[in-house]
């Protein structure tokens, strides 16, 4: 089954496999794009019917494939533990709908491929929430890079720090293979680190080294970890340019201390998630900050900038943009940057090198 995106209703149809956090950031997205919510599924009746009427949807089904059978579907967004990504994600495609699927796209390569592969047979729309590249001062540093105001790429770094695992007694569903997949850290909040760096500098990583750790191998309901809790990576990019990569879950006092920095030839631009209002741009001169102003900024930032200049703008806003370029696909436009199914599998790719590099310690190829 194949949708027509030409008989597609103006007011799409959305419906949200999962109740947790993220159904909940996906549900407020949808409602923001003017979806009609329809109804969740989830591991039981029950607990589809409560996240149903905490997230405010219209109803709630029995179970997944009774959502999935529903013709007044239109897209479905797949918010479940790791694992069960890649066999939700091909149950709704071939069912015919529209898929808006969190990261990972998939635990391994193979599954990823096959959906993306998948997703393109059945001419479905499918993406992936890498909402990080939908921050407006984000694509604006994209729009620096891509002008040569920087000059030729030199050196990259990024780090993603995160301490909400930092304790021995913290505990949660990821730290467990069978559900989150023979990857954490990395797979969790590296691949957003990952798909920022390469979204906003238009290169790609080639070659990588890492050295990963898990340090707390038991926790409070779980024994005999074995996910990583940090990874360091050196990169080299397909221009040559090389960099460094950090990804922590343990690192006390921060919460969510995503930043990238692209260092060219001329300038060096920088990117702070926390401080997602303003860009660095440095210079062997003199240095400044850009503040998101949609009067100054590149064009493709200047449409992601919703709100006037000195209003802060944050991560659900760029959530609200991802869902929302999403659903411009559906309806058969093609907005810029929209993170694919393809940027899934490219994640996973990236995160199989890394797991390889740590186990192998040796320097690893990733596949284009």
């Amino acid at each position: 089954m194949t949708t027509d995106v030409s008989v597609l209703p103006r007011t799409l149809h959305a419906a949200f496999i999962g109740g947790g956090f993220m159904a909940a950031v996906h549900s407020r997205a949808a409602r923001a794009a003017g979806a009609e919510l329809v109804g969740a599924a989830s591991s039981s009746a029950e607990r589809a019917a409560d996240a149903a009427a905490r997230l405010g949807l219209a109803g709630s089904f029995d179970s997944v494939d009774a959502l999935l059978a529903d013709p007044t579907i239109d897209v479905v967004h797949v918010c479940t533990p790791n694992a069960t990504h890649a066999p939700i994600a091909r149950a709704a495609l071939e069912a015919g709908k529209h898929v808006v699927c969190e990261k990972p796209l998939a635990t391994g390569a193979a599954d990823a491929a096959a959906l993306t592969e998948l997703a393109a047979e059945r001419r479905l729309v499918a993406s992936v929430p890498f909402v990080y590249r939908f921050h407006p001062m984000a694509r604006e540093a994209r729009a620096r890079v891509a002008s040569g105001e920087v000059g030729a790429l030199v050196s990259v770094h990024g780090a993603y720090l995160q301490d909400w695992l930092a304790n021995p007694g913290d505990d949660d569903w990821r730290v467990d293979t069978a559900l989150g997949g023979p990857s954490r850290a990395f797979a969790d909040i590296g691949s957003h680190l990952v798909d920022l760096v390469e979204f906003a500098s238009g290169d790609r990583i080639v070659r990588l080294s890492a050295a990963a750790r898990t340090v707390h191998p038991n926790r409070a309901n779980h024994a005999d970890i074995s996910t990583e809790d940090l990874a360091a990576v050196v990169v080299e990019l397909a221009s040559g340019a090389v960099g460094t990569l950090l990804v922590s879950q343990v690192a006390p006092g921060h919460k969510n201390a995503l930043v990238i920095e692209l260092s060219g030839a001329d300038a060096t631009v920088r990117f702070e998630q926390e401080r997602p209002d303003r860009l660095w741009l440095g210079r062997v001169n003199g240095s400044r900050l850009v503040d998101r102003d949609p009067a100054a900024l590149a064009p493709d930032a200047a449409r992601l900038s919703r709100v006037p200049a000195g209003h802060p703008m944050g991560y659900q806003d760029a959530f609200n943009a991802f869902v929302a370029d999403s659903y411009a696909a559906i309806r058969g436009e093609a907005p810029d940057g929209l993170p694919t199914f393809a940027d899934g599998l490219r994640a996973v790719r990236v995160t199989d090198a890394v797991l390889a590099s740590a186990a192998s310690r040796d320097w690893v190829e990733v596949p284009a």
